[in-house]
């Protein structure tokens, strides 16, 4: 087996005291201080996160839309320049192989892709294309930090004269930060109002310093373990917990992201035929109601017997109380509905509830 990878930040994660684990082949923070200090200082004040480890790949030239038009689910022909775009690759049968942000720049295309599917996502595109696009995996070359948080565009304004407040949700600028040449980015995976910052890998430490500085007691760094927490909150899929190449975007509750209209796409006849004949499980939410934490992998049960699978679960930090997503079969979907989640195969007590399970702030 490789060797984990390390980030450009690896010795900065050290210096600060972090825990490390293997996450999708690079060995990453788990945490500083504190999963919960970290989690409550991104909701109260801004965290910082190194996001080095994600794919990045390019689509250029004359045909680059099509392209991206024929592998991803979204519509990008609605994408004007500085724009984003939350969307899917899915394989013939409707399968997710992967969910990216896909970038319309002025020259080109910028598919953010997860770190531990960089090496498939590049092979499938290099299938797709048939030398329709200039392909590029650069995920080498860029460096990625996340700042997120009430006072993430305070702290990130400080470095740069890009006018961040003027910068809306999924959307993109390219300007200077700490002196370093990056494209900034409203998003991210927090629930909360934040920035991503993309820069040239040499100089990803120039910016993580500068942030931090910037940032002083209002920032601190974040690590795996909150950042899972936090995307649970809001109610996003983590790939390879809630959504896989063995789930569809309609079951997994991102058909808003399937845009029917705009052509053939990979993908479309087989979620064409599941959207004609129903889903037969749907990915929800759940509260616990009694104590118990449930985990990936927890059979789900009502009186009829087992109905699902935990695919995440956590101790809410926020609302003080276990938090799950699994998929369940559709007649017991319905929110409301009272389960079991099988947690040591002990069952506890839960109930379906609306996803997300905290309003996200994020800046619209």
């Amino acid at each position: 087996m490789a060797a984990s990878r390390q980030t450009p930040l690896y010795m900065r994660h050290e210096e600060l005291g972090a825990k490390f684990v293997e996450f999708g082949g690079w060995l990453m923070p788990v945490s500083y201080q504190g999963i919960l200090e970290e989690h409550r200082g991104v909701r109260t004040s801004a965290g910082i996160f190194d996001l080095c480890h994600m794919g990045e790949i390019t689509v250029a030239g004359d045909r680059a839309l099509e392209v991206i038009q024929e592998a991803t689910t979204n519509d990008a022909s609605t994408l004007a320049e500085g724009k984003a775009q939350y969307s899917l690759l899915c394989r013939p049968d409707g399968g997710i192989l992967d969910d990216i942000i896909v970038y319309r720049r002025k020259e080109d295309f910028l598919l953010v892709v997860n770190a531990a599917n960089r090496e498939k996502d590049w092979a499938w595109l290099k299938e797709q294309n048939r030398g329709r696009a200039e392909l590029a995996d650069v995920s080498d070359e860029m460096g990625l930090i996340a700042v997120q948080g009430p006072k993430a565009e305070e702290i990130c304004s400080a470095l740069t004269d890009e006018v961040l407040e003027d910068l809306g949700y999924f959307t993109h600028t390219e300007g200077e930060v700490a002196g370093v040449p990056c494209l900034i980015s409203r998003t991210g995976y927090t629930g909360e109002d934040g920035l991503e910052i993309y820069m040239p890998v040499q100089y990803a430490g120039k910016v993580w310093d500068a942030l931090l500085e910037a940032g002083g007691d209002d920032l601190q760094p974040v690590g795996l373990g909150a950042r899972d927490t936090l995307r649970l909150e809001a109610g996003y899929t983590l790939y390879g917990n809630d959504i896989d190449e063995a789930t569809n975007p309609l079951e997994a509750g991102l058909g808003w992201v399937v845009a029917w209209d705009k052509g053939d796409f990979i993908g479309k006849e087989a979620l064409a035929a599941v959207k004609e004949k129903g889903v037969s499980r749907r990915l929800v939410g759940f509260e616990m109601l009694e104590r118990g934490i449930p985990r990936h992998g927890y059979p789900i049960q009502t009186e009829q017997g087992e109905v699902g699978i935990v695919t995440s679960g956590t101790m809410s930090p926020t609302l003080g109380k276990a938090i799950g997503m699994g998929y369940v079969q559709k007649d017991s979907a319905q929110v409301g509905t009272e389960l079991e989640i099988l947690i040591r195969r002990k069952p506890g007590k839960a109930r379906i509830v609306k996803r997300p399970f905290i309003k996200p702030s994020v800046k619209r």
